[in-house]
């Protein structure tokens, strides 16, 4: 079996990466360890790369058709990884999660209807809504005593009015990392099917779980939920390939599925880009399952590095463990600093990039997102960099 090194570091530099090449655009400064935005500092693995390559050496890159063994593969992988049995007519490509989100609201929400989101939630969920000209209703949920969070069902029950057409879940969930359990997931099903909210349920963190957890996807808990729902996810997280635009969605309702997949087609946005499925076969491997558990027993040590790091050097900030991604939750709380005297720690003093907290929405304030998904190395000179700027702090 082959050893992988996640300890090397990868010079990302003048690749036109998002993660170092919008620094100056976004946090005014280019001089900055970039721990933000959500793909990994890892080499993608080389069985993705050589095929990838392979596919190179044929140089007539002319339009491309799913293989016929795609959404079996696909298909074998969920059922494998969770347990869920998918037919391959419910599902079909589509170009990006963020923009599946786009789509769909635009096909089942009317310009004077409403998207329900759970904040502090990943940011898209509220920008694509409001972009797109339709109504965002909060559903915050409730952080509990030990750092961790539930859904807010009573207050749901109150905000959830007859132009509520849409709730997009967050499952996992980013950036808290919780892996939704079933009860909750059949509540909130039950409540949407009688409500005829339909259920958007973002899975792109679903290979990601940690440690003892188990990701249980939504639509599989009750046939509720399965008729009144679209998943949406992607092996880009999981295998470091979001540059290869390679998302998928499962429909299990013919008639919502009918309607989706129409208005797709019309749009010729269900057609897949040349490298897409290549790199998925390639992830949905044993060779990708070989890595997959390589990476998480890595990502698992960053976090438990990171928590340690804390509870000795840094109590004032205190880590929520993710039971799912390479996402660390910061509670900057402690500090006593508002908005903007945190953020000027973070980049200016500490010389770090991470999401701030705010723009997760409700609940965010005071709170830092950390991608731990980079070599040790990496993120013990951050963890310094911020120790010492909190030093700084405290002696003036």
């Amino acid at each position: 079996m082959e050893t992988y090194n996640f300890d090397r570091i990868i010079d990302r530099k003048g690749t036109d990466t998002l993660k170092y090449g919008v620094l100056q655009e976004r946090y005014g400064r280019e001089d900055l360890t970039p721990l933000w935005v959500a793909d990994m500092d890892f080499e993608t693995p080389s069985f993705i790369t050589d095929a990838l390559r392979r596919r190179l050496e044929h140089s007539l890159y002319g339009y491309t058709v799913m293989p016929d063994n795609y959404w079996p593969t696909v298909a074998q992988w969920i059922k494998e990884h969770h347990g869920w049995e998918v037919d391959t007519d419910w599902m079909t490509f589509i170009p990006g999660i963020v923009k599946g989100i786009g789509m769909a609201l635009n096909v089942f929400v009317a310009p004077d209807e409403k998207v329900i989101i759970q904040p502090p939630v990943y940011h898209p969920f509220r920008l694509t809504p409001l972009g797109n000209g339709r109504e965002v209703v909060y559903n915050p949920l409730i952080e509990q005593a030990d750092g961790s969070y539930a859904m807010d069902f009573d207050q749901l029950e109150q905000v959830a009015d007859e132009k509520c057409r849409l709730l997009i879940l967050s499952n996992p969930h980013n950036p808290a990392g919780i892996t939704w359990d079933r009860e909750t997931l059949v509540r909130l099903a039950e409540f949407c099917h009688r409500r005829h909210i339909l259920v958007i349920s973002d899975e792109i963190h679903c290979d990601m779980t940690l440690w003892d957890n188990r990701h249980i996807p939504f639509a599989s808990v009750s046939d509720e939920a399965a008729q009144n729902s679209i998943t949406f996810g992607a092996p880009s997280k999981t295998f470091n390939i979001a540059g290869i635009v390679s998302s998928y969605a499962i429909v299990p309702n013919e008639e919502i599925r009918h309607r989706f997949y129409t208005w797709l087609t019309a749009n010729e946005l269900n057609e897949p880009t040349l490298f897409s499925p290549i790199a998925t076969l390639a992830a949905f491997s044993p060779e990708g399952e070989a890595w997959r558990q390589a990476m998480l027993r890595y990502v698992e040590g960053n976090i438990d590095f990171v928590a340690d790091y804390c509870r000795r050097e840094l109590p004032s900030v205190r880590p929520l463990r993710p039971q799912a991604s390479f996402l660390v939750w910061l509670n900057c709380r402690e500090l006593g600093l508002d908005h903007d005297a945190l953020i000027d720690l973070f980049v200016n003093q500490a010389h770090l990039a991470l999401n701030d907290g705010e723009i997760f929405g409700q609940g965010g304030q005071g709170f830092m997102r950390l991608n731990v998904g980079c070599p040790r190395a990496v993120l013990q000179k951050a963890l310094a960099q911020l120790k010492a700027a909190i030093d700084r702090l405290r002696d003036r």
